[in-house]
């Protein structure tokens, strides 16, 4: 993997100084490089990593698996394109193995959710069948640690 994409997929906050440094190659060259990979669309954009569950009025978030009947012609392309279209739908993916998606949605509520699935989701007419995980808890998420260890916290206290 290119060290430079690798760097930025894991800090997009580096500075051109800072990149420069790390990698040992001029500013100008690293400049020139990032530009060329946003133009040809490597990079496609750059996003912060948060922690929901920090901040109060949090989201929900579900991942469903669909099974569905691939169109002709367009195999999954298009039902993609129908799926991607929802404004609950934060990732999509094409599956290999028992169901054919996997979609990553986000509600304000549990029900929300269910709602998203049975009124909009599952009428699409392609989809054969869904199956809804809701995510109770976040350990990791592309590559940064979100577990806190209760347990190890110091629970001793000061007598006086």
């Amino acid at each position: 993997m290119d060290e430079l994409l690798k760097l930025l997929s894991e800090n997009s906050k580096f500075t051109i100084e800072e990149l420069s440094m790390i990698l040992d190659e001029p500013q100008d060259y690293l400049e020139k490089q990032i530009k060329e990979y946003e133009d040809k669309g490597v990079i496609k954009g750059y996003q912060a990593i948060v922690d929901w569950e920090k901040i109060s009025g949090s989201k929900v978030t579900a991942m469903i698996e669909i099974k569905v009947t691939p169109e002709k012609d367009t195999g999954f392309d298009e039902i993609a394109s129908k799926i991607m279209s929802f404004e609950e739908v934060e990732s999509l993916y094409l599956m290999a193995g028992t169901y054919d998606f996997a979609v990553y949605v986000t509600g304000k509520t549990m029900q929300d959710v269910a709602m998203f699935v049975s009124r909009r989701l599952s009428t699409i007419e392609s989809v054969l069948s869904t199956s809804t995980h809701f995510l109770l808890k976040k350990y990791k998420e592309s590559g940064i640690d979100f577990y806190e260890d209760d347990s190890k916290e110091d629970k001793r206290s000061l007598v006086l």
